[in-house]
């Protein structure tokens, strides 16, 4: 008897209506707090302009999409029960899910920092991203590390 795939996909995500990205419009309603999509998107928009004009070589949604794609995680690691152990198993890491944790750890890296507007947070935090440091990319990089100190239990992944 064959599997039927039933893949639950939710309702098409417009893009965003200055850049015509949908990245750019999945970003903008992880960042919105309380409904204000508004407030999401001036501090977006503010950010981009501050990317534009610390690197004038590069178009800011460019960045951003480098940015994300450098702090996406390749492998991950799970819990996983057996025989009264619990293993540390890395697993691959499936597109939508990466997406999903570069978007997060961005967003937790700049909630975390004090003291400055919030557009400028995230206009640093995507340019040292896009240089491939940050806080954001050692969030990928422990995951990483995780992942290959615990390769030896790779064989208990199905």
């Amino acid at each position: 008897m064959s599997v039927k795939s039933t893949a639950v996909t939710g309702p098409a995500l417009k893009p965003d209506p200055k850049y015509g990205n949908t990245m750019v419009s999945k970003f903008i309603n992880c960042m919105m707090w309380d409904g204000k999509k508004s407030v999401s998107e001036q501090i977006f928009y503010k950010a981009m302009d501050l990317i534009a004009g610390k690197l004038k070589d590069q178009e800011p949604v460019k960045v951003f999409e480098t940015a994300l794609n450098n702090v996406k995680p390749l492998v991950e690691v799970k819990s996983r029960r057996v025989g009264g152990a619990n293993y540390q198993v890395p697993v691959q890491v499936t597109p939508k899910r990466q997406r999903s944790l570069a978007i997060r750890w961005v967003l937790q890296s700049i909630r975390g920092k004090k003291g400055r507007p919030m557009h400028e947070r995230l206009a640093a935090e995507l340019i040292d991203a896009f240089n491939k440091e940050g806080a954001a990319i050692n969030m990928r990089e422990n995951t990483h590390r995780m992942a290959e100190a615990n390769k030896a239990f790779a064989h208990f992944a199905w």
